[in-house]
């Protein structure tokens, strides 16, 4: 059976500096995986590689078995994937309501066309009031995108991402700039909405990461050094010493 996403020998260079070196990568359908590295270390662009942005140098992008390197980030979409960024990407003139019905129109096979009027799209409208309901915006419905706080813009771009009906979602710093207790509502939040999804997000708060993942994958200069449970990747020396800056004495000693 076809792994969800496979990273085989990934590399990517920019000029003659090599960022992604050979990294390899192999996450089952339904597995939550977090990506930490410190800055620098590759995170972003193998997220731009995956979802298309970037074509890769050399080596293989799979999803459920499939190839899709080189191909349009649009593509790779309609294959079933789908990412949020770093910086919100909504549609800040638009209501909550239509900003999730633009993300569920493609899915339901609704293609371009002037012919029909979106009010009239029943399904289209019933399942964007359904995602509305998972985020927790459908008491926002009418209000412009722009008006939300940071965190509800956040989660509107969750439930734009999932709304497409992607399979594989990649999330890139999804709590960056939320308090602990936004943090802490929307960990919850992701957890809800990506039920039976594969999930791939990169975070620095290890609290996000440890709380969130079933695996780890700790990417250092453009290579993959371990992929692991938590516990697993916690207690190893390499990642301690590359990024965790402790040592296995340290915890054994209650250090973090």
């Amino acid at each position: 059976m076809a792994y969800a996403l496979e990273l085989i020998d990934l590399r990517k260079n920019f000029g003659k500096t090599e960022i992604i070196r050979g990294a390899n990568l192999a996450v089952n359908a339904g597995e939550r995986i977090g990506i930490i590295g410190p800055n620098g270390a590759g995170k972003s662009t193998l997220f731009n590689l995956i979802s298309g942005r970037f074509g890769p140098t050399s080596g293989e992008i799979l999803l459920k078995g499939q190839r899709i390197d080189h191909k349009a980030p649009y593509e790779i979409n309609r294959m079933g994937l789908s990412r949020s960024f770093q910086i919100t990407n909504i549609f800040p003139k638009l209501s909550v309501f239509e900003n999730v019905r633009c993300a569920v129109l493609w899915s339901l096979g609704y293609k371009y066309t002037f012919l029909k009027f979106l009010s009239g799209l029943k399904d289209a409208n019933e399942l964007a009031e359904k995602y509305m309901e998972m985020i927790r915006l459908d008491k926002k419905r009418d209000v412009l995108a722009m008006n939300l706080t940071y965190a509800e813009q956040r989660a509107l771009e969750i439930g734009i991402t999932i709304a497409g009906g992607a399979e594989v979602i990649l999330l890139d710093e999804p709590t960056a700039g939320m308090s602990k207790s936004e943090t802490s509502r929307f960990i919850n939040l992701i957890k809800q909405v990506t039920v039976g999804k594969t999930l791939l997000t990169v975070e620095h708060d290890m609290g996000v990461v440890f709380g969130l993942a079933d695996k780890i994958a700790v990417v250092v200069y453009g290579e993959v050094i371990a992929f692991d449970t938590p516990e697993a990747v916690r207690a190893n020396a390499r990642v301690q010493e590359a990024y965790l800056g402790s040592h296995p004495a340290d915890e054994q000693a209650g250090g973090h």
